[in-house]
């Protein structure tokens, strides 16, 4: 085993059989963390989001935050209660994309799938930005290199994610019901105190918030409603995540549909109690946060600027230092799982971009190498895609959350409209040639669901927009229009390429000729080789070709092939500019050029090596010229290997890693003989 493959099975692991896929699939208690740590770890910053947005204009405007916490929650209850339609009509996994499809076109389905694609490279930057940022907040030396640590949270998310979906999601299942027990917890706790009457106020609760310029005067009415829905827009950010459980219902076990529901379920009821107790215990401690870059506008009781270096931490790390200023370890549990949650957070994304992306290649709609699976049966070039975008967007937005939060939610709800428009279309066809009375009220129920979830998104989508457009949407629009684009492109290439090679025919006809070319170097055991398979092949013409670039080398051959009366033609090429792929390119167009009908087969001596460096020494020139000659219509390339010693101690590794060794098949890295004689049965 080489050291590579010996780095391989550390990181990886060792490899899945394809017949192992059902072992991955995963149980509701392991998929509501795999799918769920996204919407539930919103609670870490939409909350946040929400306070900064109507800090704009004071504190006073405060009083809208659980109004607004209830606008967001009866959003989600709408989306989840329409997704639940979705799995259970579209259990294949495409999720949106597949319902856009099917049921509004081609370029509708294009459209969700370049959404959902820039939401969830934007899910994994927010997400480990905003870690980034709790992590720093906990360890000073860590200020001003948030965007170092959120590059190495992405490349340790992704090493887990490449060992397979069942290992990750086991491993993250114990941070985020933790993270589960320790905002609910916090929560149960500062209401039972607040309705003790004992509730501390915020460390924040002292200070005044200045309005921004502009919005220092007593809000119009207009003025109010513009500012109410940009902190809707941003508190909507607790939305993103919910679709992922429509895209992994492959992931589920059987019923994959009842179970993929019954975890939305879990997943909208949850997040929502989290997100509204944090949301009521700021406002009842008094909480004052405003933009992190902003922190000039906080001002003391008596009007004076913040102390130099002030810090100003995150809402729930001010919830739990208040609710648990007499027990500290209280404190460190609730920060130290929600800064561990926001890293895990971004593992809805490593689970959904992956299948996204193979279900495209599948469609042709992007490079089939999304479509295949690695050595633990995971999308691993999807995964390593995604790592690669998510890291460039950390490292050029330096990780900062709010800055990245404007880009946000704009892909999610572009594809809750259109595939909310989809299933009302796909109820609507149902229902035409459905005669049962219980089906039929079923389906049109679920159409009204699907119908108001519609209205719900519609409403939103156009209030982000028009809030966050200015703000850096514009952006996400124009890597969602990238997308689509791109994918459109891949599209037509495929298909103008399936089309030309479409067989006719003309396929059958043979050619009038064969003129074959041995190229010879030197005069030794790979070029016999070659020309013994070139002559068992039975050309029309057979010879071999030269490139003199020295003449006292040229004699020599030219000897050493007289001498052993070889009955098969040198031809000396001759290259007064020391070249060797270009005579031998424009010799084999000029015989095509005499025989149009002809073909030209070019067979090259080639060097099988074991080590890698060994491949630096030799066939460099043969694959110059193979670069060359297949662009060259009717001229064929064939590879004459000559295994040196190397190439057979490599072999013999290799043969050594597939030999069955004791306890394989306990352990289930060889089939039993039942098991491959059912699979040659099938």
């Amino acid at each position: 085993m080489s050291v590579g493959d010996v780095s391989k099975r550390i990181l990886l692991g060792r490899k899945l059989r394809s017949s192992q896929l059902g072992e991955t699939l995963l149980p509701k208690r392991i998929a509501l963390p795999v799918f769920a740590s996204d919407a539930l770890s919103s609670v870490a910053y939409a909350p946040d989001e929400v306070f900064i947005m109507l800090a704009i204009a004071g504190a006073s405007t405060y009083v809208w935050s659980w109004k607004i916490g209830l606008a967001v929650a009866l959003v989600m209850l709408t989306v989840v209660a329409s997704y639940r339609q979705t799995v259970h009509a579209y259990p294949s996994g495409g999720g949106d994309y597949e319902v856009a499809t099917v049921n509004l076109g081609r370029n509708a389905g294009v459209t969700v799938a370049s959404a959902l694609l820039v939401d969830y490279v934007l899910t994994v930057a927010v997400s480990i930005s905003s870690a980034s940022q709790y992590a720093a907040g906990a360890i000073p030396p860590l200020i001003g290199h948030e965007a170092t640590v959120g590059v190495i949270a992405v490349a340790l998310l992704t090493a887990m994610n490449l060992r397979g979906v069942r290992e990750s999601g086991s491993f993250f299942a114990v941070p985020t019901y933790l993270f589960m027990v320790a905002i609910l917890g916090m929560c149960a706790y500062g209401l039972l105190r607040l309705l003790a009457g004992d509730l501390p106020d915020a460390e924040s609760a002292n200070l005044e918030i200045v309005p921004q310029p502009g919005w220092e005067e007593p809000l119009t009415q207009v003025g109010l409603m513009f500012l109410l829905a940009r902190a809707f827009s941003s508190g909507c950010a607790a939305l993103t995540g919910v679709e992922a459980i429509s895209n992994g219902v492959p992931a589920f076990r059987k019923p994959k549909s009842r179970n993929a529901a019954t975890t939305l379920l879990m997943l909208g009821l949850i997040a929502i109690s989290m997100m509204m107790s944090v949301i009521v215990l700021a406002k009842q401690m008094t909480i004052r946060y405003v933009d992190p870059h902003e922190l000039d506008r906080l001002r003391t009781v008596g009007g004076g600027a913040v102390p130099e270096g002030y810090e100003q931490h995150p809402v729930i790390s001010q919830i739990a230092a208040g609710v648990f200023d007499h027990f500290p370890p209280g404190f460190y549990f609730v920060v130290t799982v929600t800064g561990i949650i926001l890293v895990l957070a971004a593992n809805t994304a490593f689970n959904g971009f992956p299948v996204l992306g193979s279900i495209l290649a599948q469609d042709g709609l992007a490079p089939r190498s999304l479509g295949s699976r690695g050595d633990r049966l995971a999308y691993s070039n999807g995964i390593v895609f995604l790592a690669a975008l998510s890291m460039l967007l950390i490292w050029v937005f330096d990780a900062e959350t709010t800055k990245l939060i404007q880009l946000y939610i704009v892909g999610v709800f572009v594809s809750f409209n259109l595939s909310q428009l989809g299933m009302i279309r796909h109820w609507t066809r149902h229902l035409r040639t459905e005669r049962d009375p219980a089906v039929r009220r079923r389906m049109m129920r679920s159409r009204a669901i699907n119908t108001f979830g519609l209205g719900m998104t519609a409403v939103v989508l156009v209030i982000v927009l028009i809030t966050k457009f200015l703000a850096g949407a514009w952006i996400t629009i124009l890597a969602m229009g990238f997308f689509f684009l791109v994918m459109q492109a891949i599209g037509r290439h495929y298909a103008r390429v399936e089309l030309e090679l479409a067989a006719d025919e003309q396929d059958k006809v043979m050619p009038t000729r064969v003129h074959a070319i041995v190229l010879a170097s030197k005069l030794h055991k790979p070029t016999l080789r070659a020309l013994a398979f070139a002559r068992a092949t039975r050309p029309n013409v057979l010879e071999a070709i030269y490139v003199s670039i020295d003449a006292k080398a040229t004699t020599r051959l030219l000897e050493e092939w007289d001498d052993r009366h070889l009955d098969i033609p040198l031809k000396v090429l001759h290259s007064p500019y020391r070249e060797v792929v270009r005579p031998i390119v424009e010799y084999t167009q000029e015989i095509r050029r005499a025989s149009p009908r002809g073909v030209v087969a070019v067979y090259i001596p080639e060097y099988v090596v074991g080590r890698w460096w060994e491949q630096l020494l030799h066939n460099q020139t043969a694959l110059r010229l193979k670069g060359r000659l297949l662009f060259t219509p009717g001229v064929m390339v064939i590879s004459v290997p000559y295994q040196l010693r190397s190439s057979q101690v490599a072999e013999e590794r290799r043969r050594d890693e597939v030999r069955v060794h004791a306890g394989d098949l306990r352990r289930g890295r060889v089939a039993s003989r039942d098991t491959n004689r059912q699979i040659d049965d099938e």
